[in-house]
């Protein structure tokens, strides 16, 4: 495995990337939580395996042999290319990128409030647009609720004094949130994802 460190654009296309493969891959997400709970796996030392010769039928001069049949690959979109999509968007219509790029330890808080105000609209109309969510669980928060033998650890997370197996009883604190749809714009020919913001040039 490769030791080198990515930099911080990688690091947040993966983020997000990881993000999105997390809500639509409940798999992808149990391997996740199993990796924070027992963390990454030594690698195991090679067994020996001893050289299995297969018998070799003989082959008739006249006849032909059938090529194997060629691979058609798929096109796909990265995950990293629609970490890019959803950013160039929340930078679009909230200019997302600006104010989190922005030192604000000079400015008051209603200052820093008024902002944030125009971020949370921007950054709602692109969720609203191209996504749609429901809760994890549909019982109201605050609600107490028992959690049996089996449950999808992926989709719930326990917290607090955790002891033995379940069931488990508690409180809910969030209802959590699973994309139900996807919705982002396709890409032309030729367009550079990672261009999230075009720089401006007035005349």
């Amino acid at each position: 495995m490769s030791t080198n460190s990515p930099n911080l654009l990688s690091r947040l296309s993966l983020a997000l990337a990881s993000f999105f493969s997390i809500l639509s891959r409940p798999g992808f997400a149990a391997d996740v939580e199993r990796l924070r709970r027992e963390g990454w796996p030594a690698p195991a030392a090679p067994a020996a395996v001893a050289p299995v010769v297969a018998p070799v039928a003989p082959v008739s001069p006249a006849a032909p042999v059938a090529a194997p049949p060629a691979l058609i690959p798929q096109p796909q979109l990265a995950p990293e290319t629609a970490a890019l999509q959803l950013l160039g968007l929340l930078q679009r219509e909230a200019r997302f990128i600006d104010f989190v790029q922005e030192d604000v330890q000079a400015y008051g808080d209603a200052e820093i409030g008024a902002a944030a105000r125009v971020v949370h609209e921007g950054c709602r109309k692109v969720l609203r647009e191209h996504f749609t969510f429901e809760p994890v669980r549909a019982e109201a928060e605050g609600s107490l609720l028992t959690l049996q033998p089996g449950f999808d650890a992926a989709a719930v997370r326990v917290t607090g004094h955790v002891v033995g197996q379940p069931p488990f009883t508690g409180t809910l604190g969030h209802r959590g949130w699973r994309a139900t749809e996807i919705r982002l714009p396709k890409l032309g020919q030729g367009h550079d994802a990672s261009v999230l913001a075009q720089a401006e040039v007035e005349l």
